[in-house]
């Protein structure tokens, strides 16, 4: 079977194309953030099943954050529903999971979070105040030419 005469991408600039189509780092931080609350817990699971509901909040809240982060990477559609919900799960975690991971964790969710809801797709890429700025001059300059062409 042939494949078809397209230029063949190499796994960076496809990764690449992937990551540009959805919220990478946003899902990538939410994610991480409740990896780094999992591996602050250091209550085995035994122990946990003797404390109540209170010590398996402190495993399933960083659990729903490390899923949402994936969800957001996987289906960008719904990025907004799953960063809500992520940022709220981000600030529970202060109270079940020794203060979000000493912080570190509950920051990463939120910034994570954050970032998820604030992605736009299929934005014009920002041009630099650098280009800008040659452009505006490019402009003037050109119609400084076609002024004293008619004149």
């Amino acid at each position: 079977m042939a494949l078809p005469d397209r230029p063949r991408q190499g796994t960076r600039a496809a990764f690449r194309g992937w990551r540009a189509r959805r919220p990478f780092w946003g899902g990538l931080l939410l994610a991480l953030g409740g990896g780094w609350i999992l591996l602050t817990e250091k209550a085995s699971l035994k122990v946990v099943m003797h404390v109540g509901m209170q010590g398996v909040a402190g495993y399933l809240l960083p659990t729903v954050m490390v899923i949402l982060g994936l969800l957001i990477l996987f289906n960008p559609s719904q990025r907004l529903f799953y960063s809500i919900i992520g940022i709220l799960i981000s600030l529970g975690t202060w109270l079940t999971s020794n203060l979000g991971g000493f912080f570190i964790g509950l920051l990463l969710g939120a910034v994570g979070s954050c970032l998820s809801f604030g992605w736009l797709p299929d934005q014009e890429p920002r041009i630099s105040r650098r280009k800008r700025r040659k452009q505006a001059r490019a402009a003037a300059h050109a119609m400084a030419e076609g002024a004293e062409g008619t004149a």
